[in-house]
């Protein structure tokens, strides 16, 4: 299998998360240390350095907070976003206007810090299970306005994005069926509702409900807190399906000490909001020389 291109954030994109957040940094009167401190002649050099090991994610971020505070700022980024670095690794070199460089370095480490360490905590739950076919994925379970950001991340770190929002995917859950009137009745409507470019999922927790199904026919059945025996009659029960296997997705109790388990039955993708809502940041420090 042809290995997946790593993603591209659009620069339109990272200009406009990051100008918001430099606008929320800077204030109503913007950075008065380092304008009370610090010539305006004065020049600076500095190294971002990963003080860990880890995946770098969030580099082009970084480098639009000291371009859109002053475009006489030089930014080198020294290594690439999914890379794996050593503590001590140096991932870029600034050069430019010192106050310039002091004013945007919060902001340039806040996004690499934390989407390095979602990359870092998802390669976790990638090399984990890189013996099965499976695939970590993350969910819709993110920060309020970073999930294009975090998402991306997660895919430098190996791992697979779930549906970004509630318009590019039907999930039908329990809830969903609950009103719908039953499984049966909630897929017949997504299917007659849905493009043919839609892809509709149902989510299911015991193997009476998967029956039924598989039975009706979806794009992918999600099976939520099943144990690993559970997960092996699921994948058992798909392969033997008339009309062939549909994707299996597992949820639920995933984390470090499980999810290989859960890889090991058969299972296609395992999705879990602990790489996004649990990742620790990786720890990135600027070490900054004045010249």
């Amino acid at each position: 299998m042809k290995h997946a291109y790593l993603p591209e954030l659009p620069g339109l994109m990272v200009e406009e998360q990051v100008r918001a957040a430099l606008i929320e940094d800077l204030g109503r009167a913007g950075d008065i240390t380092s304008n009370a401190t610090i010539g305006p002649e004065k020049q600076a050099r500095a190294e971002m350095n990963s003080r860990e090991a880890g995946i770098i994610a969030g580099l082009p971020l970084a480098e639009a907070a000291f371009r859109l505070i002053n475009p006489a700022i030089r930014f080198e980024a020294l290594v690439t976003d999914g890379a794996r670095v050593d503590p001590g690794t140096m991932v870029a070199r600034i050069s430019g206007p010192a106050r310039g460089v002091l004013s945007a370095e919060r902001v340039a480490l806040n996004y690499l810090m934390h989407l390095s360490g979602i990359a870092t905590y998802t390669a976790r739950f990638a090399d984990t299970i890189s013996h099965t076919k499976a695939k970590v994925t993350c969910t819709r379970k993110t920060i309020p306005g970073l999930r294009a950001l975090e998402k991306y991340a997660v895919r430098c770190g190996g791992g697979s994005s779930h549906r970004y929002g509630l318009d590019d995917a039907i999930l039908i859950k329990d809830n969903h069926i609950a009103v719908a009137g039953g499984i049966a009745e909630a897929l017949t409507a997504a299917k007659a509702f849905a493009g043919h470019l839609v892809k509709v999922e149902i989510e299911v927790d015991t193997l009476e409900q998967f029956a039924v199904v598989l039975d009706q026919g979806a794009d992918v059945c999600l099976l939520d807190n099943m144990g690993p025996d559970m997960l092996r009659a699921a994948v058992a029960m798909n392969a033997a399906r008339s009309g062939g296997p549909i994707t299996l997705e597992a949820s639920g109790n995933v984390n470090l000490d499980t999810i290989r388990a859960i890889a090991e039955t058969g299972i296609d993708y395992i999705s879990t909001s602990k790489i996004t809502m649990a990742a620790p940041t990786l720890d990135i420090g600027l070490d900054m020389a004045i010249g």
